[in-house]
């Protein structure tokens, strides 16, 4: 926790104006407060004086009271409000250094965290941090100033009652940390739960359609009931464990209280203090340890900040891609030549995935990728584009391992089209022009007719201006796939990669495609990873993968004259549509 609270003090000490003010405020607000004791008992001398009331004295000492109340308040309200935005700016940073930090990370990072939990570490998580340092920020700066502030009064008045109070102070410290230790892995577990059900919600929510078709709603209601139970449990025990805190600092404060009370009528007999003097120091006792109470007030808004913000340092904390190499050379005039020289790779270590695979292409070549879920044909292109690097061998572009050139340069160089499409909320002129975002509209648009996406935009009411919100799910799965195949278009990379690119688009659809693709990859290397085998009939080479190895390779003829795996697939595809 020191760690976490020294690193979100970094994040705050970037608004100084703000932390300034902040502390001028709470300074300003605890010197009237101080003093406003000072006078309540100069108010009770004054009217218990020679057997006498001194109205006008007490009148003044009323004057100068309202006064100081009307400056503390004030001076409160700008504390809150100061805190307050030098909480959320600190949160906003936090926010962009996380996402920026997004950016930075491995795709192995997305692949193996729920991006529900990811999602949920920058709204609740940062919700967490931005309450936690509003409240604290206050607590802690009205806090130091008040105990050093009430201590120096108190000695002031008397060294023995001070004596008394400052005995119970670490008292009530300890039982504050014992209580705040024991919750505080409640509050971690809280928010790592809490994480896991906003994942599993997203999760849920994004397969509304799959969950109601295959009737999964009540199953999901229940393991959405078994993680909302957990969070309760680990929730409420935090909430509870925590909140014993203040009654416990309480029972010892009220005990200070009372031996303060006895001392100063001991005084007062002997005549060694006055009434007032001894009212003073009642409340400058009880002005002492509210900052303690305030502390354990907001213990659990703390802790759970800092558990929050534990999360988020976690992603900040992630290894990010190996940065480009100092030398990196930029890909530029790329002809196409791809190698895979002797390559080894798997996701996890032992478990072995690709093993010393060997590919040559030519420049300008189309080559076709097939065999079963898992056979390792997305992790070639995976290892193409550094998303993954290989375990040993290499993967060369125009004779020269792509680790020698910048990842943008590569990528840039390679044009996706992916079976899960994505599309923004914005415009469709947008997410096309995503890959080009200077095209002009009648670039956008030559790319929409290529597509054959160009018909349905231009029935929609608002054309390429129509908003799309929700990932695009006022459209058919077709219409996306047709939007996602014109933003490769309108870049016009010197590679292509299509990931089962046409798997969602009807046949009709699919032949004018076909032709578009035909004329997309003319004269460059294109990698077709299909399982419908009608699409691949053209490619110059098929490669069937099995186990991370090349079981067969060939043109179409070829391989239906082999009368291998390749022959058995197509016949019991073609078999399947005959039935």
């Amino acid at each position: 926790m020191k760690k976490t609270f020294a690193r979100l003090l970094g994040y705050m000490g970037k608004s100084r104006g703000a932390l300034l003010l902040s502390a001028l405020c709470a300074a300003g607000n605890v010197l009237c407060v101080l003093l406003a004791p000072v006078l309540i008992g100069r108010a009770v001398d004054a009217m218990a004086a020679a057997g006498r009331v001194d109205f006008a004295a007490l009148g003044r000492l009323v004057l100068w009271l309202a006064g100081l109340y009307l400056a503390g308040n004030l001076l409160l309200w700008s504390l809150s409000r100061t805190t307050n935005r030098l909480s959320y700016d600190t949160v906003g940073r936090l926010r962009a250094a996380l996402y920026a930090k997004l950016d930075t990370l491995p795709l192995a990072f997305f692949d193996g965290t729920p991006r529900g939990d990811t999602v949920s570490r920058f709204v609740v998580d940062a919700d967490a941090i931005a309450d936690g340092l509003l409240q604290g920020t206050a607590a802690l700066l009205t806090g130091g100033f008040t105990l050093v502030g009430s201590l120096v009064f108190m000695l002031r008045i008397s060294a023995g009652m001070t004596a008394a109070v400052l005995a119970t102070a670490p008292i009530t410290y300890f039982v504050a940390r014992a209580i705040a230790l024991n919750s505080q892995s409640l509050f971690k577990k809280t928010a790592d739960r809490l994480g896991a059900l906003s994942g599993y919600a997203e999760e849920t929510i994004d397969g509304a359609r799959v969950v109601k078709s295959f009737y999964g709603g009540a199953a999901a209601c229940g393991r959405f009931g078994e993680m909302n139970a957990a969070l309760c449990e680990s929730g409420v025990k935090a909430q509870f464990i925590s909140s014993i805190t203040n009654p416990s600092t309480r029972i010892v404060g009220n005990l200070s209280y009372t031996l303060v009370g006895v001392i100063g009528c001991l005084a007062a007999i002997r005549g060694t203090l006055t009434v007032g003097e001894i009212s003073s120091f009642l409340i400058f006792s009880a002005v002492f340890a509210k900052p303690l109470n305030d502390l354990t007030n907001v213990t659990i808004q703390i802790q759970s900040a800092a558990a929050s913000a534990q999360r988020v340092f976690q992603v900040l904390d992630a290894a990010p891609e190996p940065p480009d190499a100092p030398d990196a050379a930029v890909l530029a005039d790329c002809r196409g030549e791809v190698e895979f020289r002797d390559v080894s790779f798997s996701y996890t270590p032992g478990t072995k995935l690709i093993e010393h695979f060997d590919l040559r292409v030519a420049p300008g070549s189309r080559i076709a990728i097939v065999g079963r879920t898992g056979a390792g044909k997305t992790t070639l292109v995976n290892l193409l584009m550094r998303f993954y690097d290989v375990t040993s061998g290499a993967v060369l572009v125009d004779g020269r391992d792509i680790r020698d050139y910048t990842r943008g340069s590569l990528r840039r160089s390679i044009g996706m089209v992916l079976q899960d499409t994505w599309l923004m909320d914005g415009t469709i002129r947008e997410n096309i022009a995503y890959a080009r975002p200077d095209a002009s509209a009648e670039e956008v648009a030559a790319a929409a007719r290529a597509a054959g996406a160009d018909a349905f935009i231009s029935r929609l009411p608002k054309g390429y201006d129509t908003l799309l919100g929700g990932s695009g799910d006022t459209l058919s799965q077709g219409q996306r796939q047709l939007l996602t195949i014109a933003r490769v278009m309108l870049a016009r990379p010197p590679m292509v990669v299509l990931d089962e690119a046409t798997s969602s688009i009807d046949t009709l659809s699919e032949l004018r495609i076909q032709k578009a693709f035909a004329e997309m990859t003319a004269g460059r290397t294109s990698f077709v990873i299909a399982h419908r085998l009608s699409t691949i009939r053209s490619a110059d080479l098929i490669l069937v993968m099995d186990a991370g190895h090349i079981a067969e390779e060939g043109t179409h003829d070829e391989l239906l004259r082999k009368n291998g795996v390749y022959a058995g697939i197509y016949r019991s595809q073609f078999a399947g549509q005959a039935t």
